[in-house]
């Protein structure tokens, strides 16, 4: 598979598609929930509620986010991928994680809960015919294919495993 032309999606995805070089990007989606769960390994209990400054989220939030925009992307290219010509609403991540309430919640089930909605992810891609990953849909009022959207969801993860280690101290 090809990487995506920066005319395949909004401008403000393009930090998340430069992270993902490889054109196998089903690999490349595969092999994040172990990473993920590696990195969350490292992390105590104590450290899990931890923000790097005031107003900045904790680390489960971040893990909570992780997992919402993970349900979005996978939901549009699903949809995309089925021919679907309505617009699909864009979403505040701080409004998301204001309520997702993720902060009460213990880091190896927010792991779990990635691996879980990634893997369901996986299998509609999977099943995409060749033709699928070119199709073309409208989503935060921006055009966006069924291909960008796989590695939009490839790199948001890897940004936010540079910014746990980074900020975090994560390992």
């Amino acid at each position: 598979m090809k990487n995506p032309a920066d005319t395949e999606y909004a401008p403000f995805y393009g930090t998340y598609v430069s992270l993902v070089p490889e054109t196998d990007v089903v690999a490349a989606l595969e092999g994040q929930p172990a990473q993920l769960r590696e990195l969350a390994s490292g992390i105590t209990a104590e450290r899990e509620r931890f923000r790097y400054a005031p107003g900045k989220w904790t680390v489960r939030e971040v893990i909570g986010h992780v997992i919402d925009a993970e349900r979005v992307f996978g939901y549009r290219a699903f949809c995309i991928g089925r021919g679907e010509q309505q617009a699909l609403p864009g979403f505040d991540q701080n409004d998301y994680v204001a309520t997702a309430g993720s902060d009460t919640r213990p880091l190896r089930d927010l792991i779990a809960e990635f691996a879980v909605v990634r893997e369901a992810n996986l299998l509609a891609l999977r099943q995409l015919k060749d033709s699928d990953w070119d199709l073309t849909g409208t989503a935060s009022g921006h055009p966006v294919t069924v291909r960008a959207l796989a590695f939009i969801m490839a790199g948001h993860v890897r940004h936010h495993l540079r910014i746990l280690q980074e900020r975090y101290g994560a390992r």
